[in-house]
């Protein structure tokens, strides 16, 4: 059933629980066209379980859940089959194969589709060209460095142009220039290509990145990375953090880092 609500993922009034334990509850967002939506919180505070909800992975003991303004709650696995096209999700470790070259790992769904090689060449061309990896088409997973890895799975997501993108801690575990790389590939999704996403993240080096750079193209026709006005936010950049399974705030980068919450004070020191 589609609604017309001009969203690209919402949740209204969301709960879910595991053998008991409370993982969601009454969670509700929206995350609209062109906009990245950054989910903060602790382990265990629900995040990743927000992803697999979105793909249908899973389904809530309540609430509604829209996809690009179609609601998918009670949706069966071969409905979401469709819907998941519109997605693309990109993993902690990449999650390639690693029995397939870098070309034959992007290019999966589009096998999968039956799609001719030409075209699939050509996909998979561009979309390596857009993380700045074309010259490791042919290479085996286990010939590139993680952050490497990274950046080839968030090729795999971008194939097929899907309208979101669903990033779980993209950036965990990886060293600071790697990281950053990973990160000005999400600023050129969102401001270059105006591509919706949930950015899931414990680390304050990629809310203070996403919050205050933005990318553009400069007079070479290069992509250039800029930093934002200190007077303003990034209007396509909103957060939201979670604590023992409910929203315990909404907003800005400016309106979290003047919380009063003792909770997201401390989160915020801490991370």
């Amino acid at each position: 059933m589609a609604e017309n609500n001009n969203s690209a993922i919402e949740f209204r009034n969301v709960a879910m629980s595991y053998d008991e334990r409370v993982i969601l509850e009454d969670v509700s967002f929206v995350v609209n066209p062109g906009e990245t939506k950054i989910v903060m919180g602790g382990s265990g505070t629900g995040k990743s379980t927000i992803l697999k909800l979105v793909l249908g992975l899973i389904k809530p003991d309540s609430g509604r859940i829209f996809v690009d303004g179609e609601d998918v709650t009670g949706h069966s696995e071969k409905d979401m089959v469709e819907v998941r096209r519109k997605l693309g999700m990109v993993f902690q470790d990449g999650a390639l194969f690693d029995s397939l070259t870098v070309y034959e790992n992007v290019g999966y769904r589009l096998f999968e589709r039956g799609l001719p090689e030409p075209e699939i060449e050509e996909n998979v061309c561009r979309m390596l060209q857009f993380v700045n990896l074309e010259n490791v088409m042919y290479m085996m997973p286990s010939e590139l460095s993680g952050g490497m890895r990274r950046r080839v799975g968030i090729a795999r997501a971008l194939v097929g142009n899907p309208k979101l993108v669903l990033f779980d801690e993209p950036t965990a575990g990886l060293d600071p220039p790697t990281a950053r790389t990973i990160l000005e590939l999400a600023i050129k999704l969102r401001d270059l290509e105006g591509v919706s996403s949930i950015f899931v993240t414990h680390r304050m080096d990629d809310v203070k990145q996403l919050s205050s750079k933005f990318a553009t193209i400069g007079d070479s026709g290069e992509v250039e990375f800029r930093s934002e006005d200190g007077n303003m936010c990034l209007v396509n950049t909103r957060f939201i953090m979670l604590r023992k399974g409910k929203v315990i705030f909404s907003g800005t980068d400016e309106e979290l880092w003047q919380s009063s919450d003792p909770y997201i004070k401390d989160f915020l020191r801490k991370s």
